[in-house]
């Protein structure tokens, strides 16, 4: 029997090595009957977020609450979402839905329904997450030129969102860009705690380990009106097998501390729009 074909079908001996070794899985919000692939600009995006395991039972898989910069997020009793293992450069996809809250450790979790089975998904980067019937955001990044820069363009970036919310007239995306390099595209394949993963395509890849600061422009419209502006640092970044880079990076906000309280409202106003659809 294939090794790919055995460990589909073993898949809850796949899921407990994950949560042995102290790994995690991915989660985002099911929404049944839309087009996940739709391109189009008006088109909601959906967001991965990475979270660690922190228990199994034959019927429930707890694990650490979906958050971002310290913030957990909370999520209804039967909200629907899709999960993710992954084993190497394999990974398996499953719907469950949220049986409750779960406290007593250092932060939120929260308890999931054992899926009945799992899908692999298909092998290439872009392919597996057309096969969830995911849109992932974009992400632009621009090598820093001058950390101190940051400042004016977080400023600009939050007056730009609030204008546009607000329905006025905003200045134009060039306002937002500190001094900065070339820039280059990621899609966000994930979300953590203090940071993000991107997959970078290999004809954009040249652009990564060019700096350790990047500015970030994290593109979740139409749900926030314009790009959310970061500073974020190269925390680490591998090549798969298709050449395709994966890259962490992780926020920084020493500059402008206040401007770590408005992304994390932007994120928290994008996971309740994506709640309510």
């Amino acid at each position: 029997m294939p090794a790919i074909r055995s460990r589909t079908e073993r898949w809850r001996d796949c899921l407990w090595n994950i949560y042995e070794r102290g790994g995690g899985i991915e989660l985002a919000v099911d929404r049944p009957g839309r087009d996940y692939t739709e391109e189009a600009d008006d088109a909601p995006r959906d967001l991965l977020w990475r979270v660690r395991m922190l228990g199994l039972s034959e019927d429930e898989i707890l694990c650490e609450a979906p958050g971002a910069l310290g913030t957990s997020f909370t999520f209804g009793q039967g909200q629907g979402l899709i999960g993710i293992m992954a084993v190497g450069q394999n990974r398996w996809t499953f719907r469950t839905s949220v049986l409750g809250q779960a406290s007593g450790g250092p932060r939120p979790g929260l308890r999931l329904r054992m899926p009945e089975r799992v899908d692999r998904c298909q092998r290439r980067s872009h392919a597996r997450y057309q096969t969830l019937r995911l849109s992932l955001p974009t992400v632009r990044c621009y090598p820093l030129l001058d950390p101190a820069s940051t400042v004016a363009a977080e400023i600009a970036c939050r007056a730009r969102i609030e204008t546009l919310a607000a329905g006025g007239e905003a200045s134009s995306e060039a306002a937002m860009l500190p001094e900065v390099g070339t820039a280059f595209q990621g899609q966000l394949s994930n979300i953590g705690g203090g940071g993000v993963g991107l997959v970078v395509d290999r004809s954009e890849s040249r652009g990564v380990e060019g700096s350790r600061l990047y500015w970030l422009l994290i593109d979740l419209r139409p749900d926030i009106p314009a790009p959310i502006g970061v500073t974020a640092r190269l925390a680490h970044s591998h090549m798969d097998s298709e050449q395709q880079v994966h890259v962490g990076m992780a926020f920084e906000f020493g500059l402008n501390p206040s401007h770590r309280a408005f992304v994390i409202a932007q994120i928290q106003h994008f996971v309740q729009k994506s709640l309510e659809r």
